[in-house]
């Protein structure tokens, strides 16, 4: 997927020293993969705002993104100083993942020398295209009194929608036509998926102002507007005239409007035989909504781990087994399943809450092919998680067999069409994600694929992670759905055993489209973007050294950090 960041931040140190009036600051931004051979890619920076501490930068940072593999983005403060080295003003890091799962794909870090970065992510939507322009003020009010002329520079806003309403937000500026009220601004572009991206008729707030060095611009005239009408502005060879508190302002001219690069949607045949009654309205072909746009729209995913207990893992006492506990700390393979996989999901679900179920196990003498782990029904993350893990086998269990995953796999389809439920009632949406660690293959395979085919119709993904040195040769019979109901991914996980982000990324690869899928083949579209006021916005405080643990030794889990 290709995501756009926007960045902005506040109450900023003033680091231009004393008597050197306030900082001009700027953003580097950088990208790094989570690989310890990972070389940085610089996207760029933002233009300099002069003279401010609250800087909303209008530049944006277009890069590709895939579901699994952690990625972080720095973003780099800076103080321009001329004829000097530049003073950095602090550093925020964020990972990709923690920002798509926040609502309104936003999210927060203080910068230790003060002040707070706040990093946005949209679904960049490339099919968009490109509007090109070429403008020119005439006879524009001047703000400079008689002496002195303006030096105007032009401004386009779209406007967002959120929980709180509507807000007006800046996505282009031109450059800057010094002491001139007829000023022909340079021709330009702006990507349509930062201006209009739905409709070429959606409303555009176009602004002309006075730059002024401080960065107290003064504004010299204003007119709402859209693409098509600069567009026929152009064409028709007409002024656009700017108001200023109700009176004429001067005149915009439109040398050229144009755009490149759209995909329009393709015209739907005629019917043969004419209907009675035409419609007034025309149907529309609409672009398949992304897995993006419904995380923008507020739709968490809920992350179900169900661990295989069955005695073929091996005696957890005995160093070499599946299930066995290092006293030195180290991960078994279950548990660097649960941190790999359930860090990158628990970025998507607000509470982090999530349940934790065991099977193949004898409880109180009764084979269990599903049971509760640990003591609550739900956890919070994932050391809850492994907490809830660590737990069940000290709740006198007896491993043993054999290994059936079907009443798992109907529970979670239950809990999931149960959380999709409510929360549709709310208005909100849920999807979730059933992850299953086994050490071989199921004894049924009728059944398990009856289990699977039954709840293919589920807001579920099943994710079923091959834990030792088992043939899983079967297993891959389970991950050979039919197009939109293919909701199983089946990975070995020894094939990816010595690198987390090839783990994640195959486990996940398939989850934004069997998501989509979903909700597309059910006629359930993305939620309005959710867009929240600054004051909403948690700030996370920024990055603070680990502490030290010591850990204990014997088969009695030691305390140790996740």
């Amino acid at each position: 997927m290709k995501l756009r960041l926007s960045v902005r931040a506040t109450n900023l140190e003033n680091v231009a020293g004393f008597g050197k009036g306030t900082s001009d600051p700027f953003a580097v931004v950088t990208v790094l993969d989570n690989e310890s051979d990972a070389v940085p890619q610089i996207l760029g920076k933002t233009e300099v705002i002069k003279n401010n501490l609250d800087p909303d930068w209008v530049k944006t940072f277009t890069f590709e993104y895939e579901l699994g593999i952690p990625k972080h983005l720095i973003i780099k403060v800076v103080d321009e100083v001329r004829k000097e080295d530049n003073t950095p003003m602090g550093t925020a890091i964020f990972e990709v993942g923690s920002i798509l799962g926040r609502k309104g794909n936003a999210k927060a870090k203080k910068l230790k020398n003060g002040g707070v970065v706040f990093a946005k992510l949209v679904d960049a939507e490339e099919y968009c295209g490109t509007f090109s322009f070429q403008l020119s003020g005439v006879d524009l009010t001047n703000t400079e009194g008689m002496f002195r002329k303006s030096d105007p520079f032009v401004q386009f806003k779209r406007r967002e929608y959120g929980n709180s309403g509507s807000e007006w937000n800046v996505v282009y500026k031109s450059s800057t036509v010094k002491d001139n009220l007829s000023p022909d601004w340079e021709a330009d572009e702006v990507e349509l998926s930062v201006l209009s991206p739905e409709n070429l008729d959606e409303d555009i707030y176009l602004e002309v102002f006075d730059y002024e060095s401080d960065g107290n611009h003064i504004l010299m005239g204003e007119i709402t507007t859209s693409v098509n009408a600069l567009m026929e502005a152009a064409e028709g060879g007409y002024g656009i005239t700017l108001t200023k508190e109700g009176e004429e302002a001067g005149t915009l001219v439109v040398h050229a409007a144009s755009v490149s690069g759209r995909e329009e949607p393709e015209e739907e045949e005629a019917p043969e035989e004419e209907p009675e009654e035409e419609s007034e309205v025309p149907t529309i072909p609409t672009r398949a909504p992304t897995f993006t746009q419904y995380l923008h729209g507020g739709c968490e995913i809920n992350l179900c781990v169900a661990i295989d207990f069955t005695g073929s893992n091996g005696n957890p006492r005995e160093e070499g087994t599946l299930h066995y506990f290092n006293p030195d700390g180290a991960h078994n393979d279950y548990e660097k399943a649960i941190v790999a996989i359930g860090g990158i999901l628990a970025d998507y679900d607000t509470d982090c809450k999530m349940p934790v179920w065991g099977f193949g196990a004898k409880l109180d003498g009764e084979l269990c092919q599903f049971f509760q782990c640990g003591k609550a029904p739900e956890v919070e993350g994932v050391d809850g998680v492994l907490d809830a893990y660590h737990e069940t086998f000290s709740s006198g269990l007896v491993m043993s067999g054999p290994t059936d995953v079907t009443e798992v796999i109907s529970t979670a389809a239950a809990f999931a069409k149960s959380a999709h439920s409510y929360a549709m009632e709310d208005g909100k949406q849920k999807y979730s994600i059933l992850l299953v660690l086994t050490d071989g293959s199921v004894a049924d395979m009728d059944a398990t694929m009856e289990a699977i085919s039954a709840c293919s119709d589920a807001p579920l993904s099943i994710v079923m992670l091959g834990i030792g040195d088992e043939d899983f040769g079967d297993m891959h019979a389970l991950d050979e759905g039919d197009g939109d109901l293919d909701i199983v991914q089946f990975v070995e996980f020894n094939e990816h055993k010595d690198s987390p982000n090839s783990l994640t990324k195959a486990t996940l690869a398939e989850i934004p489209n069997q998501l989509v899928n979903f909700f597309t083949r059910n006629d359930i579209m993305p939620n309005a973007p959710m867009e929240m006021p600054e004051e909403e916005i948690v700030v996370e405080p920024e990055e603070e050294e680990e502490e030290e643990i010591d850990l204990s030794a014997g088969f009695t889990i030691p305390p140790r950090s996740y």
